[in-house]
């Protein structure tokens, strides 16, 4: 994979020229291929312009407004890492304590990162704006202006491909990317909403799958897409 000089801020380029890579001590301006694999790695030192902490983030809630529903789960992937997760219990539903833990675990999780890439996702959309209200409403914590970045991938399925319609099931069924091998179905929806245990954890793997399709359609589409600084 080439670096893109095209794309890059002088400070960037100053540092790929005056940093080598860990396999072959060569100048990453030399090696590009080693700059991609050391970031997979995590080799890069905190001093790389470049290297930013990248989680993408899917809830699952009990309905598309936050003043009627509450967060059921969440999944924040860490870039080529492990997923942090998080899945109401029967009993917060059932003493109706719904999301308020949830909530403060999740804007705990969410500022780990410096960019989250969601799925029409960012403000306007759901995702964020969702949590955001939620956090609102239990009086928790969330990351104010500019305190890290949004990159929403459908933009980039909207404009960037060519597609009949823009979910990220359909992106992915493009993309020959595995997806949605634990759909939703409506009676394990409305068991999970009951406390239901069992369907609580179909809908929490269901949430896993997603962030794990998202990253690998994001994978393809990222070197289309010049990251801004939206923030969240």
């Amino acid at each position: 994979m080439d670096l893109n000089f095209n794309r890059l801020l002088k400070r960037e380029m100053q540092w790929l020229y005056n940093n080598r890579c860990h396999r072959h001590n060569r100048r990453y301006t030399e090696h590009p291929n080693c700059f991609h694999w050391d970031k997979e790695h995590n080799k890069l030192p905190q001093t790389c312009p470049m290297t930013e902490r990248v989680g993408f983030l899917d809830i699952e809630a009990s309905n598309l407004k936050a003043d009627f529903g509450y967060i059921i789960s969440y999944c924040i992937k860490k870039e080529n890492g492990k997923i942090l997760e998080y899945i109401l219990s029967p009993k917060e539903i059932r003493n109706y304590h719904f999301d308020k833990h949830l909530i403060e675990k999740l804007c705990n999780d969410i500022i780990k990162f410096d960019r989250i890439i969601v799925y029409w996702g960012k403000n306007w959309r759901f995702d964020i704006p969702f949590v955001r209200s939620r956090a609102i409403f239990w009086n928790v914590d969330f990351p104010g202006y500019k305190e890290l970045y949004v990159t929403d991938v459908w933009n980039d399925v909207k404009s960037k491909l060519c597609l009949h319609r823009s979910r990220l099931a359909d992106a992915c069924n493009f993309l020959d990317i595995p997806a949605k091998t634990h759909p939703l179905k409506p009676m394990i929806w409305m068991k999970a909403l009951a406390g239901d245990k069992k369907s609580l954890k179909y809908i929490l793997q269901h949430n896993r799958e997603d962030v794990i399709s998202l990253e690998k359609v994001w994978r393809v589409l990222e070197k289309y897409d010049n990251l801004g600084k939206s923030s969240i």
